[in-house]
């Protein structure tokens, strides 16, 4: 097949059906018939309508996206507490680079505490229910339980403001470990519609929506945040995170991302997944 472009013709038709009231989805779906590529016919809709075929929410979703107020690009956001940098920000794939998230003692704070309960990491089981060690995350990590202490419960409440998410809608605060040589492959956060364990995954509060991964400290060499997809590196700057949402599983989010490895020191992060309804 030759390599599909999105050409003004395409676009110009995408408005004709949309004018003529045709939903997102049954032209994504004329598209497809067609033999268009999903993920280019994705990004197609995406330019041309603003918007793309949204998740399925779940009962009492909240809608739309997790989304810092970006209305005034401000070089600040009051984040109730605190008061948290913009460095950088992209609207597609949307990714925000924030400074000075938590302070150097609530960076401490965390790993203090966190790393008496380290374990090798893991990742949902290739074949079944449950979790799994796989060679692709070589890390160590823990799960803090939601508002399990007053200063995990601060932090969550900081990101809700930030981010002007739900609290209830986040998992548990994950942190990470990662020695010399550590690193976690490519991959997307969102559960894969396809794996057997999904359905009963999403029973606990839906798909993830969003990721934000804070940096507790800064290594000597490596460790970045990478994203393939669109040739995106974050250095990894303690107190600081990087921001990402996705509005459906599927590729066409470009967020694919990963930690590239450690070359010296350690790195360590925490991170906060968010999802579209009450996590329970």
């Amino acid at each position: 097949m030759s390599q599909q472009v999105i050409t003004p013709e395409l676009c110009a038709w995408i408005s004709e059906q949309s004018r003529a009231g045709h939903a997102s989805e049954s032209i994504l779906a004329a598209m497809l018939g067609s033999g268009w590529d999903e993920t280019i016919a994705r990004q197609a809709l995406a330019r041309t309508l603003g918007q793309a075929p949204a998740l399925t929410a779940p009962p009492g979703a909240t809608p739309g996206l997790p989304e810092p107020d970006l209305s005034r690009f401000t070089p600040t956001i009051d984040a109730g507490d605190r008061q948290v940098k913009v460095v950088m920000a992209l609207r597609q794939p949307r990714v925000v680079v924030f400074g000075d998230l938590l302070s150097e003692a609530e960076c401490d704070g965390i790993m203090s505490i966190a790393g008496k309960r380290l374990a090798r990491s893991e990742t949902v089981a290739t074949g079944g229910d449950g979790s799994e060690v796989n060679a692709a995350r070589t890390s160590d990590g823990m799960f803090f339980e939601r508002g399990e202490t007053e200063l995990i419960h601060t932090i969550e409440a900081r990101i809700a403001k930030l981010l002007r998410w739900p609290l209830d809608h986040g998992e548990g605060l994950q942190v990470l470990r990662y020695r010399p040589g550590a690193e976690y492959q490519p991959h997307y956060d969102y559960f894969d519609p396809a794996h057997v364990s999904t359905p009963n995954i999403l029973k606990r509060g839906g798909q993830r929506v969003g990721t934000l991964v804070i940096y507790l400290n800064t290594p000597l060499a490596g460790g970045s945040t990478i994203f393939p997809d669109i040739g995106l590196d974050v250095a990894p700057v303690k107190g600081n995170a990087v921001f990402f949402s996705y509005d459906r599983p599927h590729p066409a989010t470009q967020t694919l991302h990963g930690g590239s490895p450690v070359i010296e020191g350690e790195k360590w992060v925490a991170t906060k997944w968010l999802r579209q309804a009450v996590f329970n």
